[in-house]
């Protein structure tokens, strides 16, 4: 691998570390993709350090909505990114309902700690990026859905991957999408941003 190339890391978090994240690393120009699963937080960090990536980009709420100041006060339940996804069409879980709970509370105390690293962290959601490039979801059909992927250039490594390992190549790709400034940023930046790729042409 030339040490010219740029990594970008891309992360489908579970909300619990007893279940498995899906990490991904996509080299740029290159464009190979290599993915694993993590449990805790320390392995998500360690392995996200030893990368040195350009931009870390997180399948997980990473605020919570203007003015509710914990997940167990009282307020809206919706972003302003939520509701512009839902304007768009595009289907997602608000950060307050069930298991989301779980998901906020670990991307935000994550979030500072890749960011102690010295890393840029953005909030994507693949589901949706998936619907925006017209690929299925991954637990939909995960073969077509990395075909899909391959076919926009990536050359994913390994066999059989995971739903999970599947969304985090995804978020990658959004996170390049990003770096590129091929992407739209939805939402307040003084709240909760979601990157999102552009439509294809």
């Amino acid at each position: 691998m030339s040490m010219d190339q740029m990594i970008i890391v891309g992360l489908d978090l579970a909300g619990s570390p007893r279940r498995p994240t899906g990490f991904s690393r996509l080299y740029y120009p290159s464009l190979d993709v290599y993915t694993s699963i993590v449990y805790t937080d320390e392995e998500i960090v360690e392995s996200i350090a030893r990368c040195k990536p350009r931009i870390v980009a997180i399948d997980a709420p990473l605020g919570l909505p203007k003015g509710r100041r914990s997940m167990d006060d009282h307020g809206p339940h919706l972003r302003l990114c939520d509701t512009m996804l839902r304007r768009a069409g595009i289907r997602f879980l608000p950060v307050t309902l069930g298991a989301m709970r779980m998901l906020t509370e670990r991307g935000m105390k994550l979030k500072p700690k890749i960011e102690e690293l010295g890393f840029e962290v953005i909030e994507v959601y693949p589901g949706g990026a998936q619907d925006i490039l017209g690929l299925p979801r991954a637990k939909k059909d995960r073969y077509s859905l990395r075909s899909g992927l391959e076919n926009l250039g990536l050359k994913i490594h390994g066999f059989d991957l995971t739903v999970h390992e599947l969304d985090a190549v995804t978020a990658a790709y959004t996170g390049l999408m990003y770096v590129k400034g091929e992407c739209v940023i939805l939402g307040d930046p003084e709240e909760s941003t979601i990157i999102m790729p552009k439509h294809p042409a």
